[in-house]
């Protein structure tokens, strides 16, 4: 499994990526679901990884963990915040949306718990995942020789 997530995570953290972008932008430009300020942000992080994951999978470039995991863990920090926001509600009171539509705001609400940012959160997590295993696996190899 190490092995071929070595040769293929790449890819598989693109098309995650990807499957990420499309939904939101299906969500905002078919659906009208209007964005908030976090998702925004969510979007401003996640949007760039299509582009470059894409080139490292082309490339076979293992060195691009350590420029897109800071993008990755950063987004998936406003997730987490995003989903506190929702779900209790003096983390909305914090720092509330002043302009649009109100970040505790849910559009989608599956099960009491799979939301958008809940969506964001899990690509986040699956592609940080991903280039963590690519990124110790290189190191891994790169000391045997």
């Amino acid at each position: 499994m190490r092995q071929w997530m070595l040769k293929y995570g790449l890819y598989v953290a693109w098309l995650i990526s990807i499957i990420a972008t499309v939904g939101s932008l299906y969500m905002s430009e078919v659906l009208l679901y209007e964005p908030c300020r976090l998702c925004w942000f969510q979007r401003i992080l996640m949007y760039p990884l299509v582009i470059i994951l894409g080139i490292a999978a082309y490339e076979h470039n293992t060195r691009i963990t350590r420029y897109a995991l800071p993008l990755v863990l950063i987004g998936g920090s406003i997730s987490t915040w995003h989903i506190l926001e929702q779900k209790i509600p003096g983390f909305a009171q914090l720092a509330p949306c002043k302009v649009g539509i109100p970040c505790n705001f849910d559009y989608l609400n599956w099960f009491g718990f799979i939301t958008i940012p809940m969506l964001a959160l899990t690509a986040f997590v699956l592609i940080a995942v991903v280039l963590i295993i690519i990124g110790r696996g290189a190191q891994d190899q790169a000391s045997d020789h």
